[in-house]
């Protein structure tokens, strides 16, 4: 999607969806001497492997979650990485802000995927970690928000970190669901809209194209780890998910982008 947004074919789009089980690794991780155990023990929790081309160290995609995937058309976008991120931290946080929550932006000591512009709940908990890559005349900023599933998400990370030999403390690492558990994806993505809403963006709903698909089938060796358990499944299924809003924003002068602020 971003290929096409960048190059003119498609309009910017956000994508908001829940995906299956899935552990998202980077290519640093891939280079680490214990990545081939830690795929395994992915694997043996239930989650497919996958590489991603942007982000740190790895992260948990869950069932009990909410994804997202922001393609901006941008002929300078390398010039604008960090406004991009704190566009899209500070909608998060707005959204789970009006639904009560102390959310906050930044980065938790001892988080997994630590990074600077993480979404935590009252400086405890991290529950949304984001990722940018940028390419010629475009940008996706791209992550996910964890809803429920905080004990498997704990149980699965520690031997995981563990065999990468990289730093976590469990204890920060959760859901919106440990604080308010009336909270599902649908009331996230209803808040979510609301406030691109109030800030005068426009949707159109739409869907991925054939030529989006037949592009996207052609990358899926680019996210399959080197070493899998089963060397069954496709990656591109596990990440792609259910997806619950789909939108085209057409933007105006009036027509903000996601974390645009009038």
């Amino acid at each position: 999607m971003l290929r096409r947004v960048a190059a003119g074919a498609a309009p910017e789009s956000l994508r908001l969806y829940r995906p299956e089980n899935v552990m998202l690794f980077s290519s640093l991780d891939a280079r680490r001497p214990g990545f081939a155990r830690a795929v395994e023990i992915a694997g043996e929790a239930g989650f497919a492997s996958a590489i991603r081309l942007a982000g740190g160290h790895a992260a948990a995609f869950l069932e009990e979650s909410m994804a997202f995937a922001w393609a901006i058309r941008d002929e300078d976008a390398r010039l604008r990485i960090r406004p991009r991120f704190e566009a899209l931290a500070e909608l998060i946080v707005a959204a789970l802000q009006r639904l009560g929550l102390d959310a906050r932006v930044g980065e938790i000591p001892g988080e997994y995927c630590p990074g600077e512009f993480s979404v935590n709940i009252a400086g405890r908990v991290k529950v949304m970690g984001v990722g940018q890559r940028v390419i010629r005349n475009g940008a996706h900023v791209g992550g996910v928000l964890t809803i429920a599933q905080s004990e498997q998400l704990r149980a699965t990370l520690v031997p995981i970190y563990e065999a990468l030999e990289l730093d976590f403390r469990p204890e920060t690492a959760g859901g919106i669901g440990d604080f308010d558990a009336s909270l599902g994806v649908e009331e996230v993505i209803d808040a979510i809209q609301s406030v691109l809403v109030d800030r005068g963006v426009r949707f159109e709903p739409s869907r991925f194209d054939d030529a989006t698909l037949a592009a996207a089938e052609e990358l899926v060796a680019l996210h399959e780890p080197e070493r899998s358990p089963s060397g069954e499944g496709n990656p591109l299924e596990a990440i792609a998910g259910k997806t619950l809003l789909h939108a085209d924003q057409r933007a105006s002068r009036d027509s903000p982008s996601p974390g645009d602020k009038k």
